[in-house]
């Protein structure tokens, strides 16, 4: 970072800290909700989804040959397969936006071109097997299907026209890759390799999966509420009713734990796999420390915590600045507010709710209690499924590390991409659902 770039954020944190209005009650309400979200990402979110992200970066900087990335995935591989590859990667890594960064820094670090590195970068939150089922079943099959179809058409056409706009670009970084000395050959057999990550991302999927925080909630005065847990705390349970249709109510409820009896989880497919999520990731840790201990050398295993820690030192902050900031932000637009700018099917209204999902974090499957939140406050179909698509592959920390990873003018194309694409989607879909 150069000496102007340091003086430009001490500057900024000193001008922010100076003239916030701390006596405004939004503002000192909105600087809570920041901390209150950075805290629930630090204990939710980080040690099972970051952490482990972290590590397969490192091993993917370490261990995988810069020669296979560039035979499947670099600027001169095979397109077909290449964007192939990139574009369903979701199907196995069922993470959040966040979550995809390091590995995406990885395999692009590691000479992948830039259409298949942004092909991954957009598929890995958005093809979720999981995730698109649920929105089916809670959304809707319309919206179900056309997320699940246009994720998958999306990561394409943004690889495609990513490689194209700055394919000058792509020329100079395969020079300079062609240029580079010939690795050695590898230690390892390919399917030990295989099975190394296997079980790195086996526990990544394990360690965070995903908790519908449907739960039946029995008070002590006897009555029974049907519910989706928002927030928790010691003392209080944020919740949002449901129905008699099985439909989110808008209002968020503040229960006190004291008035509570019981709160037990709704049994489903996806609960008794979070139940017993630890016992299953713990099974893939105990496999991948085995192999590193069988297969890897102490020098390669130096290595990989070297490149760890790097990705680390740089991701990592920015992660958690934009998670803050984030959580400011959202404290300052209420959910009612929100849903007013995108109700309808108007151009307007679709491209506010594509920005929206841009900036806001998701995390896994979240996106969908939160669309349905807003859909019962007004929000149209086409707005709906235009944030279904533009949400969870961005979000204003992974915009951060992007641009530190690939530069300021092909973040810009990237995030822009993603917004006219999901706007456009969103219209027309609003269009042909009514």
């Amino acid at each position: 970072m150069s000496e102007w770039k340091k003086f430009a954020w001490l500057a900024g944190i000193f001008l922010v800290a100076y003239f916030i209005p701390m006596d405004n009650p939004k503002v000192a309400n909105a600087i809570q909700e920041a901390f209150r979200l950075l805290q629930w990402y630090a204990r939710e979110h980080t040690l099972a989804c970051v952490v482990p992200a972290m590590f397969i970066a490192g091993a993917i900087s370490t261990f995988l040959s810069q020669a296979s990335v560039m035979r499947y995935l670099g600027p001169r591989a095979n397109r077909l397969a290449a964007y192939s590859v990139a574009s369903v990667s979701g199907v196995i890594l069922a993470v959040c936006s966040c979550s995809v960064l390091p590995m995406f820094v990885g395999i692009y670090t590691l000479g992948a071109g830039l259409g298949p590195a942004c092909a991954f970068l957009y598929s890995g939150p958005a093809i979720n097997v999981l995730a698109i089922f649920l929105s089916a079943r809670v959304l809707g099959f319309d919206i179900g299907v056309v997320r699940a179809v246009g994720a998958i058409a999306f990561a394409f056409v943004i690889g495609l026209l990513m490689a194209l706009i700055f394919r000058r670009d792509e020329t100079a970084r395969v020079e300079a890759a062609m240029n580079m000395p010939e690795p050695p050959p590898p230690k390892r057999r390919l399917w030990q390799t295989t099975l190394y990550f296997l079980g790195m991302i086996l526990f990544l999927v394990f360690s965070d999966w995903f908790n519908t925080n449907d739960v039946t909630i029995t008070m002590k005065d006897g009555a029974v509420i049907e519910a989706n847990i928002r927030y928790k705390t010691t003392e209080t349970l944020d919740i949002q009713r449901y129905d008699e249709s099985r439909k989110l109510m808008p209002r968020v409820e503040r229960l006190r734990m004291e008035d509570i009896d019981k709160v037990a989880p709704v049994p489903s497919l996806t609960m008794t796999i979070h139940g017993v999520k630890w016992y299953l990731a713990g099974a893939m840790l105990v496999a991948v420390l085995l192999m590193v201990w069988r297969w890897f050398d102490r020098d390669e295993i130096k290595e990989w915590m070297s490149a760890t820690w790097d990705f680390t030192k740089m991701i990592v902050p920015l992660l958690f600045g934009g998670v803050f900031v984030t959580g400011f932000i959202g404290a300052l637009l209420p959910d009612e507010y929100v849903a007013g700018i995108v109700g309808g099917n108007r151009l307007v209204a679709n491209f506010f709710a594509s920005f929206i999902g841009m900036i806001w974090y998701f995390a896994t499957l979240t996106e969908i209690p939160i669309v349905e939140m807003l859909r019962r406050l007004g929000m149209g179909k086409g707005p709906a499924m235009a944030l279904l698509l533009a949400g969870p592959a961005l979000s204003l920390p992974s915009i951060l590390v992007i641009y530190k990873t690939i530069g300021l003018r092909k973040t810009i194309v990237f995030c822009a991409l993603v917004v006219v694409m999901s706007t456009a989607v969103g219209l027309s879909f609003g269009a042909l659902a009514g």
